[in-house]
């Protein structure tokens, strides 16, 4: 691992009523967050933040495995957060959550073709954040936006951060606010796919 990494730590929540009543499957939501030491905390304002893009990376494929490991299910939806400690810029966690991890972090679940939503933000440990959660595959899933709840008691140091990635095995129990449903999603990529030469 390139960066100097303190913890990795792992969060499942399963939902099984909502309202007094579920509606088939239990939702389960895990994230995985690792903390690591943030090799700009302290330093000038630096142009290039390639320290903590380029191996991002290695960090997506780290917590996008984990995830899936824990949720125990296949993913239906993910998300990202970034926890900057108060030596550090909110810009260097968005340094970590570029395309360079969220391409690694998709491919360990299977892929996915929408928009990954993520949140950042400076803090002092034990803050909270609530890691947004979306259909991997179209954006415009309603059924699908959530989020899971998480904090670390001890990060981030004023010289760490906290890159979490999250997954939720379906859609948020009793939907009913309509919207696009992800049948309906699949199978506009299905035709879009097979429409292609």
């Amino acid at each position: 691992m390139s960066l100097e990494v303190r913890r990795v730590l792992t969060w499942v929540d399963e939902v099984r009523l909502e309202g007094g009543r579920g509606d088939g499957k239990p939702l389960r939501r895990a994230a995985t967050g690792v903390v690591f030491r943030n090799p700009y905390a302290g330093r000038p304002f630096s142009e290039d933040l390639s320290e903590l893009v380029e191996p991002s990376a290695e960090l997506g494929t780290l917590i996008g495995a984990n995830c899936l490991a824990v949720l125990g299910a296949p993913v239906e939806s993910h998300g990202k957060a970034v926890l900057v400690g108060t030596a550090g810029e909110q810009e260097h966690g968005n340094a970590v959550k570029t395309t360079t991890f969220g391409n690694p972090f998709r491919a360990a679940f299977g892929g996915g073709r929408a928009w990954l939503p993520s949140t950042t933000k400076r803090c002092a440990p034990g803050a909270q954040v609530d890691v947004p959660l979306c259909f991997k595959d179209e954006i415009w899933v309603r059924s699908h936006y959530d989020t899971i709840t998480v904090f670390v008691p001890d990060a981030p140091a004023p010289d760490e951060i906290v890159l979490i990635g999250a997954v939720a095995s379906r859609g948020r129990m009793n939907a009913r606010l309509g919207g696009m449903t992800r049948e309906e999603a699949e199978a506009k990529w299905a035709e879009e796919e097979g429409g292609r030469t």
